[in-house]
């Protein structure tokens, strides 16, 4: 009886076997026919364009208009997760089919922790990419960290389910970055469908992945290699174009890593991400300034902002600042003056306010935050600074005043105050920029090396300009 039941098993196994391989080729015969339609169904849309350049219109009752975007930069992931070669004694196809939908429900949780696009699944291949539909420069980063992610998850599953040497699931992941054209479809809830020559060349670097690996394009790996470990793997023949090295994710560096051992991100590696994702921040809150602040900030304008973020990162490194010090002290600079967008008079407590809501957005910490409303504080006038953090924004902040470009600066401010009806004639001004600038000492030993020696200059021109 028990050879009977064990030859049903086997029967029905290689029944299952048999059933997923014409499955897999009805697929890949579906895929290259989808591909073909897509391809012609762009030429039909070139085609109306150059026709009509309003646009698509709805073709019919009830359809949705679909429009088209370009990101320059995005990161696009296959991840293939196969097992139905490797089903177990007593395991059925829908407990696999259940299985595989746990699968995907948690890489689901994964990309949307990261904030990465889920684009599709097709059967067993999940996709996905980075920098869509919010452009983002930490895309190849957040991409790698949720691949790693993916796998660490399947590892575990297995374990917890079989136990060790147990494994149904592969999993093989290939990633690739590039410029990509996003179809968008949708009303209540938004679609979007990528093509283009980075989600080609991503496919391709999926199929020649092993099991249990991340390979990742030469793009990719220049982008990401400062935070990974990463192997040569090899290259990809790529058709009218030099061959594509590829490169292997074995985790992330020890540095970057808890206890070194290359898998959860430490305090490291938070902040060097940090740094990198201001740059992302600060394209919001300038082009925020551009567009909110009242025309008649003349001195308080975007210019002053970038200009004490760049200070404060040059005094910073000057002082012997640590990755995280800098940190806090260019994000206090890009929002020192952002509360003007709400009022003149005490911007800097507005500006605070505007750095509670939006920091959190960032994976900034409580304490971090209010230490950066400190700095902010610091720049009201007169400065009393308490710490070095608030000394060099305090330094940054009235840099101008040893600066070669001190008077038509000055100039600037003096036109914004009287704007706002705060000065009178400028040969009063004048003299209280020469009682102010008299009284100013820099805080810091770097600006005092950089800026004092012009500042005594400018005290000197000022006086030649005041009439009695």
């Amino acid at each position: 009886m028990t050879v009977t039941n064990n030859e049903e098993l086997v029967k029905r196994i290689a029944r299952l076997v048999r059933q997923n391989q014409e499955l897999e080729e009805h697929l890949k015969k579906q895929e290259k026919l989808n591909e073909k339609l897509t391809r012609d169904n762009e030429k039909i849309k070139t085609l109306y364009e150059k026709l009509s350049p309003e646009g698509l219109k709805e073709v019919g009752e009830g359809e949705k208009k679909e429009r088209s975007l370009k990101f320059n930069m995005a990161t696009v992931l296959f991840a293939d997760i196969h097992g139905f070669s490797k089903l177990v004694e007593g395991m059925d196809s829908s407990a696999v089919m259940d299985e595989l939908d746990e699968i995907l429900y948690e890489f689901d949780a994964i990309v949307t922790r990261f904030e990465i696009e889920k684009i599709k699944t097709i059967g067993d291949t999940y996709m996905c990419a980075g920098g869509i539909p919010v452009k983002n420069i930490t895309n190849p980063i957040d991409v790698v960290m949720a691949a790693m992610e993916m796998r660490n998850f399947l590892d575990k599953l297995e374990i917890n389910k079989r136990g060790k040497g147990n494994k149904i699931w592969e999993l093989k992941i290939g990633i690739h970055t590039g410029p990509v054209t996003a179809s968008v479809s949708g009303n209540k809830k938004v679609n979007y469908d990528i093509k283009g020559d980075t989600v080609n060349t991503a496919s391709r670097v999926e199929a020649v992945s092993d099991n249990g690996t991340i390979l990742i394009s030469v793009m990719t790996y220049e982008l990401v290699k400062e935070f990974f470990d990463c192997e040569y793997f090899g290259k990809l023949p790529v058709k009218y174009k030099s061959d594509l090295q590829m490169y292997k994710v074995k985790g992330l560096k020890p540095e970057f890593s808890v206890n070194g051992e290359g898998v959860s991100p430490n305090e490291s590696f938070r902040i060097k991400f940090g740094l990198i994702q201001f740059t992302d921040m600060q394209e919001i809150i300038l082009d925020k300034l551009e567009k909110e602040l009242p025309d008649c900030l003349y001195y308080h304008n975007v210019k002053h902002t970038v200009d004490v973020v760049t200070e404060v990162e040059l005094i910073g490194w000057g002082e012997g600042c640590t990755d995280e010090e800098i940190l806090l002290l260019k994000t206090a600079g890009l929002f020192h003056d952002a509360g003007h967008t709400i009022a003149y008079d005490n911007h800097e407590f507005y500006g605070t306010q505007l750095a509670k809501e939006m920091l959190p957005k960032y994976n900034y910490s409580a304490e971090q935050i209010e230490l950066i409303c400190s700095i902010i504080m610091s720049t009201k006038l007169p400065p009393r600074p308490t710490n070095l953090l608030e000394n060099i924004i305090c330094d940054s902040d009235l840099d101008y005043l040893g600066r070669s470009d001190f008077i038509p600066v000055s100039n600037t401010l003096y036109e914004e105050l009287k704007a706002q009806n705060k000065m009178g004639s400028l040969n009063d001004w004048n003299k209280i920029q020469v009682k102010f600038i008299s009284g100013h000492q820099y805080f810091t030993e770097t600006a005092r090396s950089l800026r004092e020696v012009n500042k005594q200059i400018q005290i000197e021109r000022i006086q030649s300009l005041i009439t009695e």
